[in-house]
């Protein structure tokens, strides 16, 4: 199983298109506290998010509760802007989570010390003068490379 983590998402729309992907390929989503919205079920009714209570979802009140669930990944990336290495370098495997730092202001520093840098990759961008992909986009595009060479789940 694959899981995807998004640290202190703001925007509900990308957290839901996140979520539905998530549903579709099977992959687990964690999200860290605060939220930048509420989850309630008339939200997600109004959304037109019927498969969320589909999803295999867990929330976490900060980073030290996720890292001690039993339900966390066994070995984590960090994607994100930065790094040298791109999702293409890394070789993923099943367990394993995939990190998203909000809309806003991305992972914060101490996260990226975490890492380091041979567990931080980024999204390969043909057009360097833009800043970075949607955050809905970019965990579409790293969980599918992921899956690619995983498998995806029957």
């Amino acid at each position: 199983m694959l899981h995807v983590v998004l640290h202190c998402p703001e925007i509900p729309q990308n957290t839901g298109n996140i979520g539905r992907m998530c549903a579709i390929t099977r992959s687990r989503l964690h999200l860290i506290h605060p939220l930048g919205f509420k989850i309630t079920d008339a939200a997600l009714r109004r959304a037109g998010m019927d498969y969320w209570f589909s999803l295999d979802v867990h929330q976490h009140a900060d980073w030290a509760a996720f890292k001690a669930s039993p339900h966390a990944p066994s070995r984590l990336w960090l994607i994100e802007t930065g790094p040298v290495r791109t999702i293409w370098d890394a070789a993923f495997a099943d367990g394993d989570g995939l990190v998203f730092g909000n809309e806003g202001r991305g992972s914060p520093a101490w996260l990226y010390e975490e890492f380091g840098a041979d567990r931080s990759l980024t999204i390969p961008q043909a057009n360097t003068a833009l800043r970075s992909l949607n955050l809905s986009t970019a965990a579409g595009v790293a969980c599918y490379e992921a899956l690619r060479q995983i498998g995806m789940p029957a």
